[in-house]
């Protein structure tokens, strides 16, 4: 068995103290895909038996890193992997900021390929289609005889064209699935916008149906492919589906494995009968079960169950304590009455919960969830999230922290650029105080730093620069939001790496560089620990190792 002593760069290995400095070393060595020494180079060679040259240690090479940086592999806390995987497949809009420029990508994609079934879009932002509320007939304009899809920055809405809204039958008699709209006009015609569950279950179902195993293996190697790339090795998985386990199987018996281990949830979407939301939960455990006695359990587990309770601030679809500008406000998609019983059992059952909740009033409901399902079920350990909490009161904040529930969080949810919008729908004092980081380190609340992909660019880079400074990465000459809540570089790493191993269940196998653990690991070309934040903007990944084999290396 070979040994690899890795020396001369600055590792960053995540095992932190509070109030310590941060934790680095410049040597680590990897024996049968694990670290096996972290220290001074003398340290690292004494405990492999290394006599201070790699020709004269039988079975130890020795790699000169040329100091650069080394750090734990990221974890991607929150993701959607066949999600993101189709969308870099699809039309691209995150960066249109007019409807002309989205039309003009558009007609390119469709006289790109003039025989293509249809034409699919991700991205697209509110404040960049006229008045903010996007039609039907506005894609009709430039793509009136195929059907078109076009998913929302956020996934959290679908803009379809009338093409789509016949082959999906959607009409004026076709109901509003239970936390979600179709929207219409003043005659009960839909529009073409569908919103939460209406977008999930009729055009998200709709093209899940048209997909095949093959399809999905696909989007699943692009995302994989993607993620390695850029320093990703380990993610959680947030919507979790039968298509979707399906694809892992066949790229595990494929490839003797993934390209790196995950995580997941599986999303419940309430049906309004407890009966059949109850059953679901049900389903859960036993694919997790299923999973875990299988020949997958190296590589995929179901960790728990996922609530999508509320939608976006951008729609006016979170649940506000107070109403939006425009006076409106929004009912949660899971009600506390629906909710309660349903957790209970996926709490009684072992089940991590992950509630997505990022209006104010809707963490305060997250958090009466938790509460509820440890008088329910007694004191334990758990680990159960919420996920965005974009706006978020301080007392739910000091909540998070008295019951350890962890804050699961994207810096690059709140880039400058895309903020416009997300601050017209407040409209008052609380669009300054948005994404508090800062309150959440003050009380102690575990915290994870992911992406959400593919609703925000996934690339950790870019998300570690919004996270120590507030700025943009879409458009640097924007001024900051907020930079007072900015993280230290060694606590950005740490919710990074080590966080997200802990908010995933993995933090006994990867997350840091420690003895014993998996050796899963990036050299880049930067040190955040010490360089000006903006050249984290510049960096790229020259390496990325899982298991300790390479995975990517830069050309």
């Amino acid at each position: 068995m070979t040994t690899t002593l890795y020396r001369n760069a600055v590792v960053f290995t995540a095992d932190a103290t509070p109030g310590q400095p941060a934790p680095v070393a410049e040597a680590f060595a990897v024996a049968a895909g694990r670290f096996v020494a972290v220290g001074s180079l003398d340290d690292v060679r004494a405990a492999i038996g290394a006599s201070g040259d790699a020709a004269g240690s039988p079975g130890i090479v020795e790699v000169d890193l040329d100091g650069r940086f080394v750090a734990p592999g990221v974890i991607d806390a929150h993701t959607h992997l066949v999600g993101f995987g189709d969308a870099l497949a699809r039309v691209q809009l995150r960066d249109c900021g007019s409807l002309a420029e989205m039309h003009e990508r558009l007609a390119a994609a469709r006289a790109a390929d003039p025989t293509a079934e249809r034409v699919l879009g991700s991205g697209w932002l509110f404040d960049a289609v006229d008045g903010g509320q996007p039609t039907a007939a506005m894609l009709d304009a430039v793509l009136p005889d195929v059907p078109v899809y076009l998913d929302a920055n956020d996934f959290h809405s679908v803009w379809v064209n009338s093409a789509a809204l016949a082959e999906m039958g959607v009409d004026a008699s076709t109901p509003n699935p239970v936390g979600g709209e179709i929207v219409r006009d003043a005659a009960g015609r839909a529009t073409g916008l569908l919103l939460e569950t209406a977008g999930t279950q009729l055009a998200g179902a709709f093209l899940s149906a048209q997909a095949t195993e093959d399809d999905v293996v696909a989007a699943l190697d692009r995302a994989f492919a993607a993620y390695l790339a850029v320093g990703v090795t380990g993610a959680t998985e947030m919507s979790l589906s039968a298509p979707e386990v399906a694809g892992l199987r066949a790229i595990i018996a494929r490839d003797g494995g993934l390209p790196f281990p995950i995580t997941a949830h599986w999303i419940l979407e309430p049906t309004g009968d407890t009966g059949r939301d109850l059953a679901g939960v049900d389903g859960i455990v036993e694919l997790r079960d299923a999973l875990a006695a299988g020949p997958e359990a190296e590589w995929m587990r179901v960790a728990g169950v996922k609530f999508i309770m509320d939608g976006t601030i951008d729609a006016c679809t979170a649940t506000m304590i107070a109403p939006y500008a425009n006076g409106t406000n929004a009912e949660p998609i899971w009600t506390a009455g629906r909710i309660m019983p349903v957790a209970e059992a996926a709490d009684r059952a072992g089940l991590q919960i992950a509630m997505h909740a990022i209006g104010d009033r809707t963490s305060q409901i997250a958090l009466d969830v938790v509460e509820h399902c440890v008088r329910a079920n007694g004191p334990r350990a758990r680990r159960h999230r919420i996920e965005h909490l974009e706006s978020v009161s301080d007392d739910t904040i000091a909540r998070m922290g008295d019951l350890g529930v962890i804050a699961s969080m994207q810096p690059v949810h709140c880039d400058p650029a895309v903020l416009d919008n997300w601050k017209a729908q407040l409209g008052d004092e609380r669009q300054e105080r948005g994404f508090p980081w800062q309150k959440f380190r003050a009380a102690g609340v575990p915290i994870t730093l992911g992406t959400d992909a593919p609703t925000a660019p996934h690339e950790p880079l870019p998300n570690l620069y919004i996270a120590l400074t507030g700025g943009s990465v879409l458009a640097p000459e924007r001024d900051p939001y907020h930079p007072e809540r900015a993280f230290t570089p060694a606590e950005a790493l740490t919710a990074l790496t080590a966080g997200g191993a802990y908010a995933g269940g993995m933090d006994t196998t990867t997350g840091r560089v420690r003895p014993g653990l998996s050796a899963d690991f990036i050299v880049i070309d930067v040190n955040p620990l010490e360089s000006d934040p903006t050249a984290v903007l510049t960096s790229r990944v020259h390496r990325t190792f899982v298991r300790g084999a390479e995975r990517h290396r830069a050309v």
